[in-house]
């Protein structure tokens, strides 16, 4: 499991060299963009035309140890290509596990940290990048950073988070783990409005009674709330990696056993989106075809994906007291079902959005609402729509997926001037691209 500190200080010297000779092939016009050339697979909603296909790439697909694990301070200490699926293996040996893994098991720590990952723990602890203590930086210009939220380089620590890899390499990251047992206790509750869904996920996070929360909105009369509580021993469990579909679990069963990394992955066939769709197609196919599979698949064919009105698979943030206004212009205008839905604490103001949005923010808590492949019918684009009314209500969309913003409309809601002051340390000839052309324009095969 422990990899010399020497062999990962080589792999850093091989990424510095790759990064430097690119800069030294540029040309009149400067360096070529170039994209990462990882082991695991990306887990951004693969698009028509994205340009990071025809990039140049940079190789670091050996980021993938886990240097150190200790099980007194509770630090590990990995590679930013570890996937969450080797790394709880790993901890659980030592009854530990990270705080907050995401839904799939190939997500790497890395992206998890570039992509803003969550999962049911958030409604404690936000986000996984909360719980990281270090990161180690490589700049396109080769430099090798280690930054920490208190250090010379706390603002690069912080826009690491949500940066989408165009601030730089991040090549190992320092992060806390909590203890664990070997199972998790599910209680599904039901709710038939959202103003009781919303009073039980309060009264769950003032008693802090659970491990767990996350939830299905499985239509606008069917709220289920999804407790969670590690225990040491289980009467039966049930695993979702085949032919059950975690999410219709939560509808028709009270109550549900998993083991530890079961209940971590529930979600790795798909959250509300499983695929293949029959039960038959699952039992011949389902044990091949999970996460990782399907979005090969689609990065492979991203030209043959629609470029108009593309299916909307993407992330709301929306503030607790804004959630019944939003919700009864979602369900009016949109109607799509299930939602995935996560509480999430608003840990500290993050300085990659502007200083007036948090200003303006009453709430500590959001709700993230999931929609997961949504086919768009008629003339609409609903990606526009979710984001028009986001701005209107103070709410926040990841930009995993498909975005439409305006240069000036992203750089209202994103903190322009910290992310430029970060650039200039970590990409100042922009080879990672910069935030608004990776996820707006270059997604969409705008160079």
């Amino acid at each position: 499991m422990t990899t010399p500190t020497t062999t990962h200080a080589a792999k850093v010297a091989r990424i510095v060299a790759q990064l430097r000779a690119h800069a030294a092939r540029a040309g009149a016009r400067g360096p070529k963009p170039v994209s990462l050339r990882k082991t695991s697979v990306s887990h951004q909603v693969p698009k028509s035309g994205d340009l990071r296909h025809r990039d140049d790439k940079i190789d670091v697909g050996d980021l993938t140890s886990i240097l150190s694990i200790d099980p007194v301070t509770r630090v590990c200490v990995a590679e930013s290509g570890v996937t969450f699926v080797d790394l709880v293996t790993e901890t659980l040996k030592y009854g530990l596990v990270p705080i907050v893994v995401p839904e799939l098991k190939t997500i790497t720590i890395g992206g998890a940290v570039a992509g803003c990952s969550i999962e049911s723990m958030s409604f404690v602890h936000g986000g996984f990048h909360e719980t990281c203590l270090a990161l180690e930086v490589i700049t396109a210009t080769g430099d090798v950073l280690t930054c920490t939220p208190d250090n010379a380089h706390a603002l690069v620590f912080h826009m690491m988070h949500g940066s989408f890899g165009t601030l730089g390499i991040v090549a190992t990251l320092t992060f806390r783990l909590v203890p664990a047992q070997a199972f998790v206790h599910l209680v599904h509750e039901k709710y038939a409005t959202l103003a009781d869904y919303q009073a039980a996920i309060a009264r769950h996070i003032e008693a802090r009674d659970c491990d767990f929360i996350d939830g299905i909105i499985h239509s606008p009369s069917l709220f289920v709330l999804c407790i969670g509580r590690f225990v040491a021993t289980a009467p039966y469990t049930h695993a979702y990696d085949w032919v059950r579909v975690y999410y219709q679990s939560t509808a028709s069963r009270a109550e549900d056993y998993l083991r530890t990394p079961d209940y971590f992955f529930r979600y790795d066939r798909g959250v509300t989106n499983v695929r293949p769709k029959s039960f038959a197609a699952r039992v011949l196919f389902g044990r091949m075809m999970a996460s990782s599979q399907w979005l090969r698949i689609g990065n492979k064919l991203h030209w043959a994906l629609k470029k108009d009105r593309p299916t909307v698979t993407l992330d709301v943030f929306v503030p607790v007291s804004k959630v019944p206004a939003f919700f009864e212009w979602y369900d009016r205008e949109i109607n799509f079902y299930p939602l995935w839905c996560v509480p999430y604490r608003r840990v500290h103001d993050y300085p990659w959005l502007v200083d007036s949005y948090w200003a303006a923010l009453p709430d500590e808590m959001f709700l993230d609402l999931a929609i997961y492949g949504m086919q768009q019918r008629g003339p609409t684009n609903v990606h526009r729509l979710i984001e028009q009314k986001l701005r209107e209500l103070g709410g926040i969309k990841t930009l995993i997926s498909h975005n439409y913003y305006s240069e000036q409309e992203f750089w209202q809601l994103f903190h322009r001037p910290n992310y430029d002051a970060v650039k200039a340390i970590t990409d100042p000839q922009n080879l990672f691209r910069d935030l608004y052309t990776k996820t707006c324009k270059a997604a969409m095969g705008i160079s």
